[in-house]
């Protein structure tokens, strides 16, 4: 393997999957999910969807027990509901502080759980789909340039100098994402970004909003369905 794809099945790894699977081939590459305690498991569906299109290998990871105790609103142990306004609107509401939809670090648990993985099957790169847009006004921490430089360098100095970190979107936006994702010929319409479980995109958590304006910007409509 060369490559290994951090895939949740939302739309920002989906076009990392598609631009690993165009520089290395299916077969170099390795798609990683992972169970955190989320709500539902309609973007794990939608990462094996993904996988099996591209044709290239998936591993799941059950990581669910470590954020147990966390009440962020995504995950079952909260009893809180999934805000369903914009992140500007959230971010003024908590005063700055990260969003009720951050999982405590998650990106940081996530990419070094990634690099044992990647290491264990040869792999020289990891692909995630950290972007501007999720970084802004602290949102999402684990999102930021700043992270991922970190990150990059832990991973590399770790591994003895033989991972890489690959975040193509980490300065830019999820117009930018859904553009390159429209070039490289990605399913869209296999993935899943809502953050409420239901037959249906919501249309009004905090990604479905961003996700509906990305494709508006590109001058698209989303190919999936929203109920709302």
């Amino acid at each position: 393997m060369k490559a290994l794809v951090l895939l949740s099945g939302g739309l920002d790894s989906s076009v990392c999957l598609g631009l690993a699977v165009k520089e290395y081939g299916a077969g170099e590459v390795l798609a990683l999910s992972v169970f955190y305690g989320q709500k539902h498991d309609k973007e794990l569906k939608a990462a094996e969807d993904i996988a099996s299109y591209y044709g290239v290998r998936r591993l799941t990871l059950d990581l669910g027990e470590i954020f147990k105790d966390s009440d962020c609103t995504l995950l079952t142990g909260s009893k809180e509901e999934i805000p369903h306004e914009e992140y500007a609107k959230q971010l003024e509401m908590t005063g700055g502080a990260p969003v009720s939809t951050y999982v405590p670090f998650r990106n940081g648990l996530f990419l070094s759980s990634a690099a044992s993985v990647a290491l264990a099957n040869g792999c020289e790169v990891i692909y995630y789909g950290a972007h501007a847009d999720d970084a802004a006004g602290n949102a999402y921490p684990d999102t930021s340039v700043e992270f991922n430089r970190a990150m990059s360098e832990a991973i590399y100095l770790g591994s003895g100098n033989a991972l890489r970190i690959v975040a193509p979107f980490i300065d830019k936006s999820k117009s930018d994402v859904v553009a390159e994702g429209l070039r490289a010929g990605v399913p869209f319409e296999l993935t899943w970004s809502c953050y409420e479980g239901h037959d249906k995109a919501c249309g009004v958590c905090g990604t479905c909003r961003d996700r509906r304006r990305a494709f508006a910007d590109n001058g698209l409509t989303d190919p999936i369905e929203y109920e709302v």
